[in-house]
């Protein structure tokens, strides 16, 4: 997926978890920040951030966040792009480990959840639930970067579909390109870990995927090694 109309501006301080002050040129403004996670590493005082002008001008913000330069490159922080880069790379055939589906849908109610996709081919049908990972520490994409009991529910949610009969998998979409592996981040949540650890078992399949990664553009990459050594500390 690819941003119209990119500025850059640089990053002054954090006022809520919606809300930013960027200066522009030599004007300070309030932005809208299209991720409510904690991203302290990224969003430091200075650092440069790309920013997408907002389509309704009586908008209170002009422009929403949508990445930032750190020193390994471009982080897109857009909370909004994982489940849409997914779904448009699995109705393309784009992720062979679903094989080819012929119906893609987004936004599809399971249980007391909402999942991110749901798919069909050849008599299967099973949902996806895709999250974003921006954090990285020693080459490992980490998730969640923030304690998540959404997330726990996602997983346990996708269990129960698979004891049902349908097929399930959690797609860690890394928005940025400097990760070799994935690991959940016991040490922030052990509770969503030991999920994903009994999801796993259970025959959810738990996939990563890096990035490609711009200033204005967000496209799916590789994949990458998930660790299943699940660590808790």
């Amino acid at each position: 997926m690819t941003y119209d109309g990119v500025v850059y501006g640089q990053w002054i301080e954090r006022i809520n978890r919606f809300v930013a002050r960027v200066r522009l040129g030599g004007e300070e403004l309030r932005v809208h920040v299209k991720n409510t996670g904690r991203l302290r590493e990224l969003f430091v005082p200075g650092a440069t951030v790309a920013m997408e002008p907002a389509k309704d001008r009586t908008r209170a913000t002009r422009y929403s966040v949508i990445a930032v330069r750190a020193p390994s490159g471009w982080v897109n922080v857009d909370s909004q792009a994982p489940h849409r880069v997914a779904g448009d790379a699995l109705a393309a055939g784009g992720i062979p480990e679903f094989g080819v589906v012929t119906d893609v849908r987004r936004e599809v109610r399971y249980g007391h959840s909402r999942f991110d996709l749901q798919y069909r081919s050849l008599g299967r049908m099973g949902f996806i639930e895709v999250k974003g990972v921006t954090f990285v520490e020693d080459g490992v994409a980490k998730f969640p970067d923030a304690p998540t009991g959404r997330g726990s529910k996602h997983v346990n949610e996708l269990m129960a579909a698979v004891r049902e009969g349908y097929e399930a998998a959690v797609l860690f979409l890394i928005q940025r390109e400097d990760a070799r592996a994935f690991a959940p981040n016991g040490a922030m949540d052990p509770v969503f870990a030991r999920a994903l650890e009994e999801a796993a078992d259970c025959g959810v399949r738990v996939l990563a995927y890096r990035c490609r990664v711009g200033p204005d553009a967000l496209e799916l990459d590789t994949p990458v090694p998930v660790v299943h050594a699940w660590a808790w500390t």
